[in-house]
């Protein structure tokens, strides 16, 4: 089947959810809610049972009392860095475990820094922790980026569990990559929020590719999941 065929046959066929919404009356309910929408056809006793974990003291109401706070206290006022401070802070976490890409560890130190001053204790570990080439996990060598050569691979595994001993309070990832950070969220004992997101060809704005998707990145929406 011509592969832009199939793409037009998925966008249309696709079951609707969030994304297809033009109300978006859940923000403020200043509208109407979609036939289709998914959190009108949730049950009100499973939805009073997720509202209740927001309430009371256990670690995930407060994680998300605290969030809404910053948002409300800071709202379009402080930068991604100071936002990670300003909850932190709230939170009571000390420790603050960096798990860390090495193409951004100019950038690491530099937070380190700003946290050493603010008062909390970093401790940061790279994205090559344990120096394992590739090959150990069986990639072939023509898929390095420099066939041939030793080639540290990510060990986002390794990273969760180095910062897990550490007794991290709160982990912030930088820069890890696509897949790996999502290995590190699943391996880690401690909250995990993001600084920076990967994006080597954007510096690292990934949201750059939505905007301009119609435009100078239209290849997004022409490739999809040809990749």
């Amino acid at each position: 089947m011509d592969s832009k065929k199939e793409n037009k046959m998925s966008d249309k066929d696709h079951e609707v959810s969030c994304s297809d919404c033009g109300f978006l009356n859940c923000y403020r309910q200043e509208a109407r809610f979609p036939e289709f929408c998914p959190g009108e056809a949730v049950k009100p006793s499973e939805l009073e049972s997720v509202t209740r974990e927001y309430c009371g003291d256990a670690e995930d109401a407060r994680t998300a009392m605290v969030a809404a706070e910053v948002e409300g206290l800071y709202y379009g006022k402080l930068t991604r860095v100071e936002e990670v401070l300003a909850f932190a802070g709230r939170l009571g976490a000390h420790k603050i475990g960096l798990a860390t890409c090495v193409g951004l560890i100019e950038e690491t130190r530099v937070f380190s820094k700003i946290l050493k001053r603010s008062g909390f204790e970093p401790y940061s570990v790279l994205c090559k922790i344990g120096s394992v080439d590739k090959g150990k996990m069986g990639l072939s060598e023509k898929l390095k980026i420099r066939p041939g050569t030793f080639e540290g691979m990510c060990n986002p595994i390794l990273q969760a569990k180095l910062l897990n001993r550490w007794k991290a309070e709160m982990n912030v990832m930088i820069g890890l990559c696509v897949g790996h950070d999502a290995l590190f969220c699943k391996h880690s004992e401690a909250l995990v929020t993001t600084l920076i997101v990967k994006d080597r060809v954007l510096a690292h704005n990934p949201a750059a590719a939505l905007y301009t998707s119609k435009s100078y990145y239209n290849r997004v929406m022409e490739q999809g999941r040809n990749l």
